[in-house]
């Protein structure tokens, strides 16, 4: 792994993010960069912000505050399928496939970029479905080929996270956000999780992680966003993130938690 400094092969700059429900502010003025190759992680206690965080950034939450670049360009006011078309897609912590459809099927649904003059051509003349080349790509990364063409009920529950993520990358992110994609996964299922995680970066995808695995986290993530009540309390190395007092008292448990 390989850490970065800011401002070098930067994808996503975000500056003094906030989001807010009602009078309660959930995400209070948070900074952060995920450079080109990366696997930055953010983490923090239940409630701590990072799934308002994400959804204030994909545009899926009003921001009342801040700026997010995303190769140099601002994202300020887009809609989120704007957002996504820019390269920047995420996963959810719940994963809603379409039972009727099989795997392959669930993924070229995300795939496909419908335009009007394709539609209209392929009432006349139908074609090779859009995006099979990036379906099938996903399914290499995530080991899906086995399971193509079985049904979501007939998949695991690690199957069926390993899907949501495919589905993301079958749209070709440049940067894909994880919202707890390891939740519900066994030690075993989380380990291969894990290294087809860390070989995104390889394909040309950056990750932004949110889970509550440390194990996962600490192994994979170049670098470490900690977030507390809303606020960045720490950002470092995985090594550094681990002596940290701070986090240790708000999100490991203790000076323990350190061994």
């Amino acid at each position: 792994m390989t850490g970065r400094p800011a401002g070098v092969g930067q994808l996503l700059e975000v500056t003094d993010l906030r989001v807010t429900y009602g009078g309660v502010v959930a995400v209070d003025d948070v900074s952060l960069h995920v450079a080109e190759g990366e696997v930055v992680g953010l983490i923090g206690p239940n409630g701590a912000g990072k799934s308002s965080f994400i959804d204030g950034l994909t545009g899926y939450l009003p921001r009342r505050g801040g700026h997010v670049e995303f190769e140099g360009r601002s994202l300020d006011g887009l809609a989120t399928y704007a957002v996504a078309r820019r390269g920047l897609v995420r996963t959810f912590q719940s994963v809603e496939l379409f039972d009727d459809l099989t795997v392959e099927e669930n993924l070229l649904v995300a795939a496909e970029r419908p335009r009007l003059v394709t539609m209209l051509r392929d009432l006349v003349l139908p074609s090779r479905p859009e995006g099979v080349d990036d379906v099938a790509w996903a399914r290499m990364l995530c080991e899906l080929d086995d399971v193509a063409h079985r049904y979501p009920q007939e998949l695991s529950h690690g199957q069926r996270k390993l899907v949501g993520v495919a589905r993301a990358l079958a749209q070709r992110p440049r940067l894909v956000l994880m919202d707890e994609p390891a939740a519900g996964l066994d030690t075993e299922e989380s380990l291969a999780f894990g290294r087809r995680l860390r070989s995104l970066p390889g394909h040309g995808v950056s990750v932004l992680l949110v889970d509550h695995d440390m194990g996962l986290v600490l192994s994979v993530c170049d670098r470490i966003v900690v977030i507390d009540f809303g606020k960045v309390i720490a950002s470092g190395t995985p090594e550094e993130i681990r002596a940290d007092e701070a986090v240790i008292a708000a999100y490991l448990g203790g000076v323990d938690a350190r061994h």
